[in-house]
């Protein structure tokens, strides 16, 4: 789904020479010296004017998926409290809506990348993931985790439905790495399962199994889609496990996905993604341009920030689109239909998902550090106020309320769950891919950042961002156990982005 740029942390716990030398050193917030720090205000000033309720609009009522990755921008920039409040509150009471199909008839059902997105919404938003919304999702996300006896997917974040193949992919399983390593600790299994999904090459492929890869290993042979996009969360997720836990093998898959991102950026400093999403885009760039700063390679990321800075509506330059400053187009063919007509509303929906993964890169805060104390605004922007729930929600779900969500800079609940036990797979999302190999520069498959299909307007197609298979699960589970249709949560591309 850039925030590495937003995305992707303190003392690295070290254990040998060769951990010490390939972990990056982290910065708590972004560099008070960072020129694009007023670009990602105003962008992530755009993103909240976008809130509805605290929600952002979906095509059937808020989209979860997308509003958590608002959440995340918005602790990126730090420049919008209310808003972030307001959004976070709205996802806490809406967790069931989102993680499961339970209102599709299939209680105790849960989707592993919405769930993992869920508990790193909590981390970053500064709450307690073990009584988040009255739920512990730290609790459900170790639940998830399959353990010894599952063969090939030992580790791997999955779905606990029945019916359909498992959606589980690259982006739910660095997000449930990211949100366990800072909530207490990742189980050494999960990280090993996502770096079985890096290709010897250094990229990481979005599904296993799956475009053209059909071992537990990833293998760089002619039919492997590997992803940048997919890679960018990753590379996050496994410098955060090397920092937080001092995972074995994370400090240095890192490197090497870092290592193959910088050989894919191209000369102009922008990124594609996979499949649809292959040409360049800021959605992509802002994702992998995040990477490479969490990564320390500082000169590759502000080319990628450049290139996303490029792409942003400002006031001396808006055209027809005058009342859209701040927001950030997906592509230049985007950025030159507003200026020339403005932003119509059925286009809308792709300006809400590029805006918040490109200000990632502009921001300079990895996933790992986002939400992180001490802080300070990384821009200029005046706050803008939005009104907070004056009720208290519930769960949706049927779940026991585990203790107070009030905030805490740095939580460590303890797993209620054995690492070891092992959720009931299946539901499968559909990844926007067409499989072309990216194991050339410049190509690539499906790339979905959630398993989320593309959203198309103004401009191209844009993968959807976040752990956002939800909709696609609740189609798949109403058209073939229900013969209802439904949209639910939507992405990374993440679920990509998962």
């Amino acid at each position: 789904m850039s925030w590495l740029t937003v995305r992707k942390t303190g003392a690295v716990a070290v254990c040998g020479a060769i951990l010490v030398a390939v972990s990056p050193v982290f910065s708590a917030s972004a560099d008070a010296a960072n020129p694009y720090a007023a670009q990602a205000a105003a962008a992530a000033k755009w993103q909240a004017g976008e809130l509805v309720d605290g929600g952002i609009p979906g095509f059937s009522g808020s989209d979860w998926g997308l509003t958590i990755d608002t959440v995340m921008a918005l602790a990126a920039t730090r420049s919008e409290p209310a808003a972030l409040k307001a959004a976070t509150d709205a996802v806490a009471a809406n967790i069931r809506k989102y993680n499961s199909a339970e209102e599709w008839g299939m209680p105790g059902s849960r989707i592993a990348g919405a769930t993992a997105k869920v508990l790193f919404a909590s981390v970053v938003a500064g709450r307690n993931p073990a009584a988040f919304g009255g739920l512990d999702m730290r609790a459900e996300t170790l639940d998830l985790v399959a353990g010894p006896d599952a063969g090939d997917d030992v580790g791997r974040v999955r779905d606990k439905l029945t019916g359909s193949p498992d959606s589980g992919n690259a982006f739910g399983q660095s997000l449930a790495v990211l949100g366990l390593a800072r909530s207490g600790g990742v189980p050494q299994s999960a990280v090993d399962f996502l770096i079985k999904q890096q290709c010897p090459s250094g990229g990481f492929r979005l599904f296993p199994g799956q475009l053209g890869s059909t071992g537990p290993v990833c293998q760089d042979i002619p039919t492997t889609v590997l992803d940048p996009d997919s890679t960018g969360m990753a590379v996050q997720a496994l410098l955060s496990a090397a920092a937080e836990n001092g995972s074995t093998g994370a400090a240095a898959a890192a490197k090497k996905g870092a290592d193959w991102l910088k050989s894919r950026q191209r000369a102009d400093g922008s990124f594609g993604g996979s499949g649809p999403t292959a040409a360049s885009n800021t959605n992509s760039t802002g994702l992998a341009g995040q990477a490479l700063h969490a990564a320390g390679y500082s000169a590759e990321a502000d080319k990628a920030a450049a290139w996303v800075a490029k792409h942003q509506i400002t006031a001396d330059d808006a055209g027809a689109a005058t009342k859209n400053v701040g927001t950030i187009a997906y592509n230049e063919e985007a950025l030159t239909s507003a200026r020339a007509e403005g932003i119509p509303d059925f286009q809308r929906d792709q300006w809400r998902r590029a805006t918040p993964q490109a200000l990632l890169v502009l921001a300079g805060v990895p996933l790992g550090d986002l939400g992180k104390a001490p802080t300070e605004p990384t821009g200029t922007a005046t706050s803008t106020p939005v009104p907070t729930r004056s009720d208290t929600p519930a769960p949706t779900g049927s779940a026991t309320h585990t203790g107070s969500e009030s905030p805490s800079a740095s939580t460590s609940a303890t797993p209620t769950t054995s690492l070891s036990q092992t959720a009931s797979a299946s539901i499968s999302a559909s990844s926007s891919a067409s499989a072309t190999n990216t194991n050339q520069a410049g190509t690539g498959g499906g790339s979905t950042v959630g398993g989320g299909g593309t959203a198309n307007g103004g401009g191209g197609s844009l993968a959807r961002t976040g752990a956002e298979i939800g909709g696609l699960v609740l189609l798949a589970v109403g058209l073939v156990g229900t013969g209802f249709a439904v949209r639910a949560g939507a992405r990374r591309k993440n679920g990509q982005h998962t």
